[in-house]
């Protein structure tokens, strides 16, 4: 296996609808397995016994889960999941779990911080010192990168469960969120559009209505983001964008509610390189859970 000589890294993304894990030193020897995301002890059964049939052991592991998760050191329920809608994932160590059954060190991070890291190590963020990924799917989480490193502060940012303009007249929807109803999340995720239109997204022609009130939505996210946190670059991944159309539909949404008000070339003149697709597509979140562990 190459790499084995200097030692190999794991990694977990732990995905609400399925566990992605493997191991390498980067994307061209990383080799993955899966699983669906079950019960906790089953699942990481599944996971810790993934590693325990590998030949030689990992230097660390790094896990980017799906969340919340409490990731202040300090805590006592450091690398718990915590407020997830998953009740029986609740409270639950994630991060002790697997330290304990492999004695290996591991680092743990939102599966959206993990993505950010990957594009910044291998992708589409190389050499961006300030940027944003954004996973549009069953939920909606960013992960932002400032200075070169990923914000944090008091829990995680959510980016999915901010406020934006909802016009019931139009959109009589009143949002999915379990928590606030109408946030972003509640109005743009993928299973808010197919409670809106009675179809999942993957199943909805190019041209239909339903994209166009995507990108709207999505914009205005994206909107708040390039005031408050002025990335260089804003990376939009997740099953929803596959539609590949959303992408200059969000594009110049974005920059009709920007006006001309942020004099940044990359934004008057460069839009389809501002707006763009992850380059690692669905390997995001397991190389960014490797780039967490080589970290």
């Amino acid at each position: 296996m190459r790499g084995s000589a200097l030692g190999l890294f794991g990694c977990i993304e732990a995905g609400g609808t399925k566990f992605v894990y493997g191991v390498g030193t980067g994307p061209d020897d990383l080799i993955v397995d899966s699983c669906a995301t079950t019960s906790p002890e089953a699942t990481t059964d599944r996971v810790v016994g993934f590693f325990r049939n590998l030949r030689v052991p990992v230097k660390a592991i790094g896990i980017g889960s799906f969340g919340p998760v409490d990731l202040d050191p300090a805590s006592p329920t450091y690398g718990y999941i915590t407020s997830t809608p998953k009740l029986e994932w609740r409270r639950f160590d994630l991060a002790g779990t697997v330290a304990r059954a492999l004695g290996a060190p591991v680092a743990i991070d939102t599966d959206v911080n993990a993505a950010a890291l990957g594009e910044a190590r291998w992708g589409a963020a190389r050499g961006l010192s300030d940027f944003l990924y954004v996973t549009v799917g069953t939920g909606i989480g960013g992960g932002a990168v400032t200075h070169g490193q990923v914000v944090h502060g008091l829990v995680h940012p959510e980016m999915g469960h901010i406020r934006i303009p909802h016009d019931r007249s139009g959109d009589p929807y009143p949002g999915g969120c379990p928590y606030h109803g109408d946030c972003l999340e509640g109005l743009a995720c993928g299973p808010a559009i197919e409670a809106r239109w009675g179809t999942p997204p993957r199943d909805l022609p190019a041209g239909h209505a339903a994209w166009k009130l995507e990108a709207r939505y999505l914009a205005l996210g994206l909107n708040t983001w390039v005031c408050t946190l002025s990335p260089k670059r804003i990376l939009l991944g997740g099953g929803v964008m596959r539609q590949r159309q959303l992408f200059p539909m969000i594009r110049a949404e974005l920059g009709r509610l920007l006006s001309g008000y942020v004099q940044a070339r990359a934004l008057l003149e460069e839009m389809d390189s501002y707006v763009v697709p992850p380059e690692l597509g669905d390997r995001a979140g397991v190389l960014g859970a490797l780039a967490l562990a080589m970290k």
